[in-house]
């Protein structure tokens, strides 16, 4: 069935596009050009008149284990594994609801994160396209140690670089610093060092792996970066040289802004208090780095690390926001979160709206060019298309605070 968005204004994931007309037929699209060129067509029309097509958003750093309770390691100890394979594919579609399209999962756990990745793309499940890193690669005791696989020296590294792989992993993700949310860690030191981050990166790369760091202080940035790593994920310290040498190498920042303002924004609900102080401690230092690394013309991926701390599955376009508050101007947060995002995901036909692509939409009210809240606040959100599909009309619209959807009948319906 074919189906015409036309009437408002495309963004294409790189510019915004006037008086066009998008064509979409078995889940792709088409045909991309401008409105004249369909006048009498007669099959379904979709209004976009004050609106804005979008590629859906693409989140470079989810975790669909973990829910954003205040304190999620002492909730994630709790749960089954029947029970944190409903909660996955519940966040899963939360954030497809919530107009991300695709996303990568950088930590699950049991690799229940990549069962339900290869359910959806079964199509036995409507969610976003996942690309998985398996269970994160952390040293014994490091961050993340509650979630992922501790390993020590570059033998046992490969080793869990491979059981990943062998589990299906779409990336690596390794943990070079300390982090906010694991207590009696600084997330200024460095955890791995550099031959074992250099072990890491091989392994990953000669399997044709991508491979990620999460990364806060300027000691494990610098060990990562001169290991070869791909992106950095967080990035609080990133020094003068760090910035010139990342930018130099074509290494992209994911900052995960939300990550750090939900723990700030929501410290009287439960945060554990060593994790609130960590995350106040560091958001000026963030801000700074992300500004620095911005003007310099480092590339930006948008990720949200959701699923943390009141960061809640659906509501991932709030970094949007965060990315315009933090210097980036709006058509450079819609870039980050479409073109870019898809180029380090290394998605060949997603990300863009573009002639042979995946019908991956996002439909706002207004114009986010020059308004970055019509994208960012959910409520603004009209349409959301996965592969040709209305979102909205299989699981039901946005809602607000990231819980699943809830199908209860006032009388039963039997």
């Amino acid at each position: 069935m074919e189906a015409l968005y036309s009437g408002g204004l495309i963004f294409d994931g790189e510019r915004l596009l006037e008086n066009h007309g998008v064509m979409v037929k078995g889940g792709r699209i088409v045909r991309l050009a401008p409105s004249t060129e369909f006048v009498g067509f007669t099959g379904k029309h979709v209004d976009t008149t004050g609106q804005t097509v979008l590629p859906g958003l693409i989140d470079c750093h989810i975790h669909i284990c973990i829910g954003a309770e205040a304190d999620l390691v002492a909730v994630l100890g709790q749960l089954s594994e029947s029970e944190l394979a409903v909660r996955a594919m519940e966040n899963a579609q939360s954030t497809l609801r919530g107009g991300v399209t695709s996303a990568r999962d950088l930590g699950g756990k049991s690799f229940v994160e990549i069962t339900v990745r290869d359910a959806i793309n079964a199509g036995r499940c409507l969610g976003p396209t996942l690309m998985c890193a398996g269970q994160l690669i952390c040293m014994t005791g490091g961050h993340g140690s509650w979630l992922g696989t501790e390993a020590d020296g570059a033998e046992e590294i490969v080793r869990a670089v491979r059981n990943n792989i062998k589990a299906g992993a779409d990336l690596i993700k390794v943990i070079a610093t300390g982090g906010v949310l694991t207590p009696n860690v600084d997330p200024m030191q460095a955890h791995f060092d550099k031959a074992e981050l250099c072990a890491a990166v091989y392994e990953s790369h000669r399997f044709d792996r991508r491979i990620t760091a999460h990364a806060l202080g300027a000691p494990g940035i610098s060990n990562a970066v001169e290991a070869g790593i791909d992106s950095i994920e967080h990035g609080f310290q990133i020094t003068d040289e760090l910035v010139s040498e990342m930018v130099s190498k074509g290494i992209v920042l994911v900052p995960t802004i939300s990550a750090l303002q939900e723990i700030v924004q929501n410290a009287k609900s439960g945060i554990p208090d060593y994790a609130f102080e960590k995350a106040s401690r560091f958001c000026e230092m963030h801000r700074s780095s992300i500004r620095e690394f911005h003007a310099a013309g480092g590339t930006i991926a948008m990720g949200t690390d959701a699923g943390t701390p009141f960061n809640y599955h659906g509501n991932n376009v709030h970094e949007l926001g965060y990315m315009v508050d933090y210097g980036l101007s709006p058509l450079e947060a819609l870039q980050a979160a479409t073109k870019h995002s898809g180029d380090l995901c290394n998605l060949s036909d997603r990300g863009l709206v573009r002639e042979g692509y995946w019908a991956d939409l996002l439909i706002v009210s207004g114009n986010p060019v020059q308004d970055i809240s019509a994208v960012s606040r959910g409520e603004n959100h009209v349409r959301v298309v996965k592969e040709g599909f209305d979102v909205f009309d299989h699981l039901g619209p946005y809602i607000a605070d990231g819980r699943a959807q809830r199908f209860i009948h006032d009388e039963p319906s039997f």
